[in-house]
């Protein structure tokens, strides 16, 4: 039987629910389709929670469909409520537009760009949701609309129950995500949306709004939640969030994530996060070592991204640090002012400039412990004070938290 798209995608546990899957099938084997997937413009980065939309897009590529990139420049001025438990931080458009040319570039990576039939095209909604009139887009898009049928979306209910204030102006989001499919319908003839789960209820609501004014028949697809064995968000760390941009997370910290999944996750995880074939994964199922995996997919997650050559980098790097106690040279590098240490700086405060710890109370824990070493020396005395002499000038100081976690402090 011929691999589809769709087939695929449910193998590799991208599915979750669709608004009419044989149709849709039926649809994709026959010819080549436009599908789009928004995306928040919040941060000058996605982060790996939202890997999975892009590795949609990628399988998209793989079966000569087009994908549509829609980056929201307007709908990022409102904020969308789903999956949230309060109002978002108001963002200035200048601050948006700077994120937008960010994010763009992350794209660039993981899809081709050659191919005219599937290069992904890139829209921002604001270039039609700044132009809407308000009378006009409550007459023509508002009216199809009912205020019983959005209190019983997952986006709205949840809110309400937990008695969590939801604004007006996120109520309204929802038919702002339906007029951008609309829009992206008449446009570019886009006839499929993929988001999260937690989108079902905005999908829906642009397939009947596309039906009602285009009269066109158009199909929504959503991916499962996915979150780790521990139960936390993908893309979320106690020590924030796993970037997809080298100037935000190193690639020895990217590799780093991807090497430190639980057991549990690393066989699904091939799947989701890699082009790896289904086949040879499921004959990795049996091999004995575990670690050997997590080094399979801490590699070809960090080199889709970052290379080959900095993932190869990174687990050199590992290995000299773990095994030969020595200093890799892809360690995230952390550079502190010698105005900074001139009278010399407390651990304390050097590692709180390194990020590997949030407060000095968590940092005096880890002294506690013995979990916080300087040049693989274990660090007991809290008050200890280091000097511009204890800095090597070519290699710095390693500092460390616990086994995984290093950094190198550099003076400059």
């Amino acid at each position: 039987m011929q691999e589809t798209f769709l087939s695929e995608f449910e193998k590799r546990g991208y599915f979750n629910q669709c608004t009419d899957r044989s149709a849709l099938n039926d649809l994709m084997s026959k010819g080549k389709i436009k599908a789009y997937i928004g995306f928040d413009s919040t941060a000058p980065s996605l982060h790996v929670g939202s890997l999975m939309q892009i590795m949609c897009l990628r399988l998209l590529q793989k079966y000569g469909h087009q994908p549509i990139v829609l980056l929201g420049g307007g709908t990022t001025l409102i904020g969308d409520p789903s999956g949230k438990e309060e109002t978002r931080k108001i963002i200035e458009k200048k601050e948006i537009d700077k994120n937008i040319k960010s994010i763009e570039n992350v794209f660039k990576i993981f899809l081709k760009t050659k191919n005219p039939k599937t290069k992904p095209i890139f829209v921002n909604n604001y270039s039609w949701l700044s132009k809407l009139n308000y009378i006009s887009f409550l007459r023509e898009i508002g009216k199809h609309f009912t205020i019983n049928k959005m209190l019983t979306f997952d986006s709205v209910k949840l809110r309400l129950e937990r008695e969590q204030s939801l604004s007006y102006m996120e109520f309204n989001y929802m038919m702002l995500q339906a007029y951008d499919f609309y829009e992206l319908n008449k446009r570019h003839n886009c006839i499929l949306q993929i988001g999260g789960s937690d989108q079902w209820g905005n999908i829906v609501n642009g397939n009947d709004l596309i039906k009602r004014k285009n009269k066109k028949q158009t199909y929504g697809l959503t991916t499962p939640l996915i979150t780790l064995s521990s139960g936390a968000k993908m893309g979320k760390t106690e020590k924030g969030a796993v970037w997809l941009n080298k100037k935000m997370l190193s690639p020895y910290q990217y590799w780093q994530f991807w090497r430190n999944t639980d057991d549990k996750d690393v066989i699904n995880f091939l799947k989701l996060f890699t082009d790896l074939d289904i086949e040879k994964i499921d004959s990795l199922k049996n091999i004995q070592n575990i670690n050997d995996l997590k080094i399979l997919l801490a590699n070809e997650a960090t080199a889709m991204l970052h290379g080959a050559k900095a993932a190869k980098d990174s687990e050199a790097t590992a290995k000299k640090t773990f095994k030969d106690k020595s200093i890799g040279k892809n360690l995230p590098v952390i550079r502190v002012k010698i105005n900074q240490i001139v009278n010399g700086i407390n651990i304390l405060d050097l590692v709180i400039l390194t990020k590997l710890c949030n407060s000095k109370g968590e940092v005096r824990r880890v002294i506690k412990n013995n979990g916080l070493k300087i040049n693989n020396e274990t660090i007991t005395n809290e008050n200890k004070i280091f000097y511009k002499d204890n800095f090597d000038n070519d290699k710095g100081m390693k500092v460390s938290h616990g086994k995984k976690q290093h950094v190198i402090v550099k003076i400059i």
